[in-house]
C-alpha cells in the first residue's frame, strides 16, 4: 500500500515552497512526491482559461526538476512525475526515475503513452478521461496500475461510487480530487494499493488545486490509517 503526494502545480511556482512540500510529505509519510511536467504553452489552452498565467509560472525547467529530484533522494521519497510531451520523458530518463504517471488527460495521448512504454519502466495511469467500455490497451513489457478517477475539481464523494470499484491487480487504487480524505480512507479500506491525491502546505492558497487537496496533518492520519490496515491483513 502507498500513497502518492501529487505535490502537482501546488508549489505556486516557488521552488522553496516545491522542496518544503517534499520535506512534508516525507516527514508525514508518503510514500512517493510527485510533480507534473509540461510545456505551459503548449498544453494549457489560453482562450477561456483563468489560470493560464497561473499554468505558465508553475512549469518547471530541467534545472529545477533536477533541485527537486536531488531533494527527493536527501529525504528518501520516490520523486515521480506525471508527464506530458517526449522532451520531458527525457529529462526523466536522465534522473533515472523508477515509474511513470499517465494523467487522466493524457490517457487518448496514444504517441505520448508509446514513448513512455519504450522506457520499459511500470506505469501508474489515471482513468478520468477514458470513456472505453474496456480498460485502455497500454503494450509494454512493465507494469500497468488503472487508478480509477473522476475528472473534475472537485467532485462529491457520490460520484466516485467507490462501493461499484472492485480493486484489484488492475485498478490498483484511486486518484483523488473530493474535498478532505474520507474518499481516500474508504478506497483504502475496499483493498486499494495506491491512493493519490494533491499535497498542499495550505489550502486557502493560490491554485486551482489547493482545496482538494490535503494538508500534512491530514496525510498524517491517512498514513496512520494505511498502516493500521497493513497490520490487519
Amino acid at each position: 500500500m502507498e500513497i502518492i503526494a501529487d505535490i502537482g502545480q501546488n508549489h505556486n511556482g516557488d521552488v522553496e515552497i516545491a522542496l518544503e512540500l517534499i520535506r512534508a510529505a516525507k516527514e508525514n509519510g508518503a510514500d512517493v512526491a510527485k510533480f507534473q511536467l509540461y510545456d505551459a504553452k503548449a498544453l494549457f489552452p489560453k482562450t477561456g482559461n483563468e489560470w493560464y498565467d497561473y499554468n505558465c509560472r508553475t512549469e518547471i525547467s530541467r534545472k529545477q526538476l533536477e533541485r527537486l529530484v536531488e531533494e527527493c533522494r536527501r529525504v528518501d521519497i520516490e520523486f515521480m512525475a506525471s508527464v506530458f510531451d517526449g522532451q520531458r520523458i527525457e529529462w526523466l530518463e536522465a534522473v533515472n526515475v523508477s515509474r511513470y504517471k499517465v494523467a487522466s488527460r493524457s490517457i487518448n495521448d496514444r504517441e505520448l503513452i508509446r514513448a513512455i512504454g519504450r522506457t520499459g519502466k511500470p506505469m501508474i495511469v489515471s482513468l478520468g478521461m477514458w470513456k472505453g467500455s474496456e480498460l485502455p490497451e497500454i503494450n509494454t513489457s512493465a507494469s500497468v496500475h488503472f487508478l480509477h478517477c473522476i475528472s473534475h475539481y472537485p467532485p462529491q464523494f457520490e460520484e466516485l461510487k467507490l462501493s461499484q470499484v472492485d480493486f484489484d491487480e488492475i485498478i490498483s487504487g484511486l486518484s483523488d480530487h473530493t474535498i478532505g480524505i474520507t474518499a481516500a480512507l474508504v478506497a483504502f479500506s475496499r483493498g486499494a494499493e495506491i491512493v493519490e491525491k494533491h499535497f498542499t502546505l495550505d489550502k486557502e492558497m493560490v491554485g486551482p488545486d489547493h482545496c482538494c487537496s490535503m494538508t500534512p496533518d491530514e496525510l498524517n492520519t491517512l498514513n496512520r490509517y494505511k498502516v493500521e490496515i497493513a497490520r490487519c491483513l
